[in-house]
């Protein structure tokens, strides 16, 4: 899944994701026949997702031209209703041989469905990618996902505002929210551009700093709420009460005032997932005046490290739909291992992939001269490997939703530890079944 939308991490929703919740039945497939002439993939976006597959392929059919690769766009939205719909029945027909699942969600499916997906243990070597996707894509022994792309964090920044400050590119080097606070007030004071976007209803700054510290909504086990005593969920509210309080933020309500504000030059960071570059580098006449540096950290929070991720996917293979023999052997051949693949999709659509030895290839090694010639995809490669695993369990869309009105009421004046109590609250009850 390619997380390129904010937006679209926030709107899909918790009802969809209770919905794959509430049932813990498994789809009831019929013994069919499991080898095909034709194998359907579905995912979205055009731009990415649909370009991987698309040039996956072509790189398989090198091999295996009398296979056929379907590729069926559809909207996140659509993909996750009908997998809800089809899994609660217990019925198969019309789903796809292989479905990209985003990574918050896909916890959510695997306990809920234990015998909808395919065990892909057999083609997936765990070493052989980011230790933080296996979090998600595997269940006791057993790994049902090929890592897809990487939604690790960046600091984008610009390199002439920065500068006009009194800042350098070492300054950028391992800072703290704190540190990165003060640097936005002096940027405002001489350049006069705001620090950054904020919507008051994307929780995606928050959820970004909790894995940055090992930490998240919910407990290890991926269904307890831990919301009320969350010391770093607290130090993320705050951090993020500053940052809204500073003077140097802009609001926005939705994606395209999102990206607008960024290619128009009126914000002068982006902290967000890698997948926020294709969209910054579409202002080609900023071309060589942005870098990207590593996540801030939270201030005296022990395990908080300048890194962490935001969206990804992985691709899964849905049990009882004819073809499942040919839909394991093309992601065999192509995204669980191909490196000469992962180096054209970086070429191509930007992909930082969670296949640790795609570091290794040429792409990955090169400059890059709209980001001031720096080996970015080297860079988030790197930064990839320090991202800590969590479980998002079952119900991240679900308590954001709960949770973004507690922040709102924190950040206009409120109590934060009776913000957070009520948030436990009302999690629990919207949680239990």
């Amino acid at each position: 899944m390619k997380m390129k939308k904010l937006a679209q991490l926030m709107l899909c929703g918790a009802t969809a994701l209770s919905m794959a919740a509430c049932s813990s039945s498994a789809p009831k497939t019929t013994e069919t026949e499991s080898t095909s002439d034709k194998v359907t993939v579905w995912a979205w976006d055009e731009t990415f997702n649909i370009k991987a597959v698309e040039e996956a392929k072509a790189v398989y059919a090198k091999e295996n031209p009398d296979v056929e690769i379907e590729v069926v766009t559809m909207s996140q939205d659509d993909i996750v209703q009908k997998l809800n719909t089809s899994l609660s029945s217990g019925k198969v027909d019309g789903l796809p041989n292989i479905v990209l699942i985003e990574d918050y969600r896909i916890p959510g499916y695997l306990q809920s469905y234990p015998d909808a997906f395919e065990d892909l243990t057999s083609i997936v070597n765990e070493e052989d990618f980011m230790s933080y996707k296996f979090a998600v894509n595997k269940i006791d022994d057993k790994i049902y996902g090929v890592p897809f792309d990487s939604g690790v964090t960046g600091l984008f920044y610009r390199t002439d505002y920065f500068e006009e400050a009194g800042f350098t590119a070492e300054d950028m080097k391992n800072i703290t929210w704190s540190e990165y606070i003060e640097m936005g007030k002096k940027v405002k004071e001489v350049t006069g551009h705001d620090m950054l976007t904020m919507d008051p209803s994307d929780l995606g700054l928050i959820r970004m700093m909790l894995q940055s510290a090992d930490s998240w909504y919910l407990a290890e086990d991926g269904k307890t709420v831990t919301l009320a005593d969350n010391e770093v969920l607290k130090k993320a509210m705050e951090t993020y009460k500053d940052i809204f309080n500073s003077g140097f933020t802009k609001q926005v309500a939705d994606w395209d005032s999102f990206v607008s504000a960024f290619q128009n030059g009126d914000v002068a960071t982006v902290p967000s997932g890698c997948w926020i570059a294709s969209s910054i580098t579409k202002a080609e006449d900023l071309s060589g005046k942005w870098a990207i540096a590593e996540f801030p950290r939270l201030d005296d929070v022990k395990d908080s490290k300048n890194a962490s991720s935001i969206g990804g996917g992985g691709w899964y293979v849905i049990k009882g739909v004819p073809g499942n023999e040919q839909a394991i052997e093309f992601l065999s051949k192509t995204f669980a291992s191909n490196d000469e693949l992962m180096d054209q999709l970086a070429k191509d659509i930007s992909l930082v992939s969670t296949l640790k030895s795609a570091a290794n290839t040429e792409t990955y090694k090169e400059g890059v001269p709209f980001f001031s010639d720096e080996p970015i995809f080297e860079n988030f490669s790197k930064w990839a490997s320090e991202v800590q695993p969590v479980n998002y369990g079952l119900h991240t869309y679900t308590i954001e939703d709960i949770l973004t009105e507690a922040g709102q009421a924190y950040v206009q004046g409120g109590d934060l530890d009776k913000a957070l109590d009520q948030a436990q609250q009302q999690a629990e009850g919207a949680v239990a079944y």
